[in-house]
């Protein structure tokens, strides 16, 4: 009986424990930085004008077309109003929609959402993002529903466990940062019927039909370190001006579909991490 007791005492308090240093590692600080950084949340929640600038009065509250052959993907309100946008969803709901890709009501969230990315978020990056979008002003705004032309599957991935953070120091670490927080991977590697080639990581030629509302297209660049077709002949100062300024070394200027506006804001470690996940990706021609 008293074993029993100690057990059950013993375990309220490992678990009670456990809850506090988990709501300790989650930080609004570290959400904003991340939202409005590396995983760039704006750049496809918030409208774009005609030059392809944000409308901040709109922040988050979708609308944003993205469209290629297989679909007409209208990026949804995100803000936390309960009518329009995700105010009446739950936080699990949010972390499950935002790394399982599947609503409250059951029903899956299309390309081009990096759910495949995304499912490798930590648990403490994905409730610090929630945290901070909490933490946002509710816009009213109805977003049309998107269409496919192609079949969704019943599921993107298996449900979610728990994902540890990975340190700096981690080799994992520029992955982590580059291909699950930045996605750089679903803009820049060829998509068939909306899923990723991942033997083509890097190679881009993915078009964007339609940006900002004018009649043009924006295509994906290289980013594998090929010497004459992607980026092996940069620098890394290179790279990161292209990152953070949208300017190429010989000038040209990147369209703004590319989330450099929101990528000046990485820190100094994070975008040497990015460099160096680029340089290790296979060359491809």
């Amino acid at each position: 009986m008293i074993n029993k007791l100690l057990i059950s005492i013993l375990s309220y308090f490992i678990f009670s424990v456990g809850s506090v240093f988990a709501a300790d590692s989650v930080s609004i600080e570290r959400g904003a930085y991340l939202a409005e950084s590396i995983v760039a949340c704006g750049n496809c929640h918030t409208p774009k004008n005609s030059n392809g600038q944000p409308i901040l009065e709109k922040k988050y509250a979708g609308g944003f077309l993205i469209e290629e052959p297989p679909f007409i993907a209208y990026a949804p309100n995100i803000t936390m109003d309960k009518e329009t946008g995700i105010g009446h969803w739950s936080d699990e709901e949010i972390v499950r929609s935002i790394r399982e890709g599947i609503r409250p009501d059951g029903t899956i969230i299309g390309p081009p959402m990096p759910t495949m990315h995304y499912k490798d978020m930590s648990d403490n990056d994905v409730k610090s993002i929630v945290a901070y979008m909490r933490t946002l002003k509710p816009i009213k705004n109805v977003v049309p529903k998107s269409e496919y032309r192609m079949p969704l599957p019943p599921k993107w991935v298996e449900p979610v466990g728990r994902i540890d953070d990975i340190a700096p120091d981690d080799p994992a670490y520029p992955a982590y940062i580059t291909s699950t927080l930045g996605h750089c991977d679903s803009c820049h590697t060829p998509r068939v019927e909306g899923k990723s080639q991942y033997h083509l990581v890097g190679l881009g030629g993915v078009p964007f039909v339609g940006i900002f509302g004018l009649n043009v297209a924006a295509v994906s660049s290289n980013i594998t370190p090929h010497p004459d077709y992607g980026l092996g002949k940069w620098s890394d100062a290179d790279i990161k001006k292209a990152l953070t300024k949208g300017i190429r070394p010989d000038g040209r200027v990147l369209a703004k579909v590319m989330g450099f506006s929101y990528y000046n804001r990485i820190n100094e470690q994070d975008l040497d991490a990015m460099v160096r996940y680029m340089r290790e990706l296979k060359p491809l021609p």
